[in-house]
């Protein structure tokens, strides 16, 4: 037969041996009774805590915020899931979690919690370490950036200033022997149209190693200029829309976001179903929303290529605390959005 939790005395040692902090305090902003475990965590004895407000043991970074989940309280919200920090006797700060309840019949507060100071240690620990791999592989992204900028610069610089010399002395050739036959006229008119196909392709393959090797160049111009080259190549109409400020982005966002596009729109053309493309990024005042939809299903996922180049893409946007979501349908078509939280 079950028993019956119903004296007083059953009841106040059940309140001082369990190992949770438990107290009722009335309105008034004072305890009114408290458990072992808060004497014990604290390290006040019952008269101090009794005759102290509240909120002198709290930290005082937590007194607003616990004073606003007060209020909510009294006004009927229970409280659950409210977190804040304690002072103890000797100084040290202990992480509280707590659970709370208004009786208004009885004018009072009754609340449990537990000290969660340990958890909060290794939350602090990870999130420090979490950092620190941050920071190495931002690193590590502007340094691979870095040089591939400076592979680009050398590129253009010293092919271009090559393959323009060629062209030039082809036409001095023509201008020094104007009697030359027409056969090799043609062929060194050929030779100068190729050498300007060469500067062309030259400029392109540095645009494509490191699009903001020209530092007056902004991100919006190169989206757009991606997506004319696109449409170009592939007479598939691509277009760039943007409504954000450009300066709350960092250069590695830029960066990231660019890479993306460009990665996403060498996808699309393994599937000739394609047939309009739209890249835009957006403030919708609580984050920026980077989204690339197309007509067709380019985007699905349906290659160990694919599958690839979407992991490249989650790592990216990981590295900067962002989500990224795919969504095909043969009605709707399929598109790509990444969400960084502003």
């Amino acid at each position: 037969m079950m028993t019956t939790v119903d004296s007083t005395s059953e009841l106040s040692s059940f309140f001082d041996q369990t190992p949770d902090l438990i107290c009722i305090a009335g309105k008034d902003g004072f305890f009114k009774i408290v458990n072992h475990a808060v004497e014990n965590k604290l390290g006040y004895s019952k008269s101090e805590l009794l005759s102290q407000p509240i909120s002198s043991f709290i930290f005082d970074e937590d007194k607003a915020i616990t004073e606003q989940s007060r209020a909510s309280l009294f006004m009927g919200t229970p409280l659950v899931n409210f977190e804040n920090r304690y002072v103890t006797k000797e100084g040290n700060k202990i992480w509280l979690h707590w659970t709370s309840i208004y009786l208004p019949d009885k004018k009072v507060v009754f609340a449990i919690a537990k000290d969660i100071s340990e958890r909060k240690r290794i939350e602090k620990e990870i999130d420090i370490k979490y950092q620190k791999f941050k920071g190495l592989a931002s690193f590590f992204k502007s340094r691979i950036e870095e040089d591939k900028k400076i592979f680009a610069r050398e590129l253009q610089e010293e092919l271009s200033q090559i393959t323009a010399n060629i062209k030039m002395d082809l036409h001095s050739i023509l201008n020094l022997f104007p009697d030359i036959p027409e056969l090799v006229t043609s062929r060194i008119e050929q030779a100068s149209y190729m050498s300007g196909l060469m500067l062309q392709m030259i400029d392109k393959i540095a645009f494509e190693i490191s699009p903001f090797m020209l530092v007056d160049r902004t991100l919006n111009e190169n989206l757009k200029l991606l997506c004319m080259d696109f449409s170009l190549q592939h007479e598939v109409p691509c277009n760039f829309d943007a409504d954000y400020d450009v300066s709350v982005l960092s250069p590695e966002i830029k960066m990231d976001f660019f890479r993306m596009c460009q990665n996403v729109l060498k996808n699309i053309m393994n599937y000739d179903e394609v047939q309009s493309v739209e890249i835009g990024i957006c403030d919708t005042g609580n984050a920026i929303e980077l989204t690339i939809k197309d007509e067709g299903m380019g985007l699905a996922i349906k290659t160990p290529k694919q599958v690839g180049a979407l992991a490249n893409m989650k790592e990216r946007v990981s590295s900067l605390n962002g989500s990224l979501s795919n969504i095909s349908s043969e009605e709707n078509g399929s598109f790509i959005k990444v969400i960084l939280i502003s």
